[in-house]
């Protein structure tokens, strides 16, 4: 299997996933996936998220670089909805954009603290809850691939990737004997504010940025929905309902724990990116 056979969700009624950066892009559009196919939310950002209508939620206004907070938003979760079953770190900034002797050191700061202490404090919490109760939990951080493809001018974003899916790996080796599942996916490009930054800055201090303006030209995007239900499909469906029934998890098939969301299939494979493998034998 490649990829989701559509972008509506199945139902998956009982099952709790937390999304961070949920207030707007990728997050904002995986928590109305999630919500059509009956999960409860647990959605947390900066902004506080809205709630998709609907859907059983609890929303907070929460920084992930600060990581008493994101204890306590888990905590608010818990006492809420009982358990939390499915974890995704999404939230991230791409700026700043241009050579590295160029940039703000605050800037990068941020970013570093955002991409990578997020994704660090976020999984710690999900981790220590998925000890704490019966049954198995799955964790997704979001990646990219420029963790592993060098851009010109992103080296603050391109160098937090790889940190975040070398961050995952050691965890799914750490958490596996707890009944942790963990996975560094790369979303493939979605048409987020994201992706309008990253085309609007000039070719000078962004060589590649002409694979991005030709994406966007041919409408090759995947979507929010895309996104999450490959989550469902290919990543819970090996846990199935999230609850841990004691069978076996994704990782005892020998999955990678790097993962690439495919294109759905009326979109060219002949593109910059192509489709991604399968996640793992069905």
């Amino acid at each position: 299997m490649t990829g989701p056979a559509s972008n509506e969700p199945a139902g998956y009624p009982g099952l709790v996933a937390v999304v961070t950066g949920a207030s707007r892009g990728l997050g904002a559009g995986m928590a109305e996936a999630f919500a059509a196919a009956g999960i409860s939310l647990g959605l947390c950002a900066r902004t506080r998220p809205p709630v998709p209508d609907g859907a059983v939620a609890v929303s907070r206004s929460v920084d992930v670089t600060d990581a008493g907070a994101l204890d306590r938003f888990a905590a608010e979760v818990v006492d809420a909805l009982g358990r939390i079953d499915l974890w995704i770190n999404n939230a991230g900034v791409v700026a700043p954009i241009g050579p590295l002797a160029d940039a703000d050191p605050v800037a990068v700061r941020e970013l570093v603290d955002v991409n990578v202490l997020g994704v660090v404090h976020g999984t710690a919490s999900f981790a220590r809850h998925v000890r704490s109760r019966p049954g198995r939990g799955v964790l997704v951080n979001l990646s990219s691939g420029a963790a592993t493809d060098p851009s010109e001018g992103w080296a603050p974003y391109c160098s937090s990737k790889a940190a975040v899916e070398m961050i995952t790996a050691v965890v799914a080796l750490e958490e596996r004997p707890h009944g942790l599942s963990a996975y560094a996916l790369s979303p493939g490009v979605v048409d987020t504010e994201m992706q309008v930054l990253i085309r609007a800055t000039p070719k000078e201090r962004f060589p590649t940025v002409g694979r991005f303006l030709q994406r966007s030209e041919e409408d090759r995007f995947n979507s929010p929905a895309w996104v999450a239900q490959y989550i469902l499909d290919e990543l819970v469906e090996g846990d199935p309902g999230g609850h841990g029934d004691g069978g076996p998890g994704p990782h005892d098939h020998g999955a990678p724990v790097r993962l690439r969301v495919p294109e759905p299939e009326h979109h060219s494979p002949a593109g910059p990116s192509g489709p991604g493998p399968p996640a793992r034998p069905r």
